[in-house]
């Protein structure tokens, strides 16, 4: 949900892989993998950082195609997944930091229109998370309430 509202294409990203196959120079196994994210997490790393740190420090380009599950799947089958999706909660810290600058910057008109813009992102991803069950249907994005988490 990176570029929604703007018009720049947004290139400079990393590249997954194009063939999804176990690498040749991968020598852990599927079990040892799993067993580095779930250290990971209880080192409080988020999964996008999980998968950046394997990447970087294991060569490791993508679990799916060596464990035949996701980051995900494999945190929820040990217990560890987070009630708020990691999108979704990015989302919110972001507009709770801008209703603070707000709040002592009452005349910063652009950044009113990028909270309008953020708050928008909110509610769509919460309708689709909704939807697919992962937060409750009762959850409900206020300024407010977002402040106080």
């Amino acid at each position: 949900m990176g570029r929604m509202h703007t018009h720049r294409h947004g290139k400079s990203h990393s590249i997954r892989p194009a063939i999804l196959r176990v690498p040749s120079w991968i020598t852990q196994s599927p079990k040892e993998i799993e067993e580095l994210v779930v250290k990971y997490t209880k080192d409080g790393l988020t999964p996008s950082q999980i998968g950046i740190k394997l990447r970087d420090q294991h060569a490791i380009p993508l679990i799916k195609p060596i464990t035949k599950k996701g980051i995900g799947e494999i945190l929820e089958e040990n217990g560890l997944k987070t009630e708020m999706p990691e999108d979704l909660e990015n989302i919110v810290n972001k507009a709770v930091g801008l209703q603070k600058h707000l709040k002592v910057n009452r005349g910063d008109y652009r950044n009113v229109r990028s909270l309008e813009l953020l708050e928008a992102k909110v509610h769509r991803l919460s309708v689709y998370y909704k939807r697919i069950g992962r937060i409750p249907k009762t959850w409900k994005y206020k300024a407010v309430v977002a402040q106080l988490e």
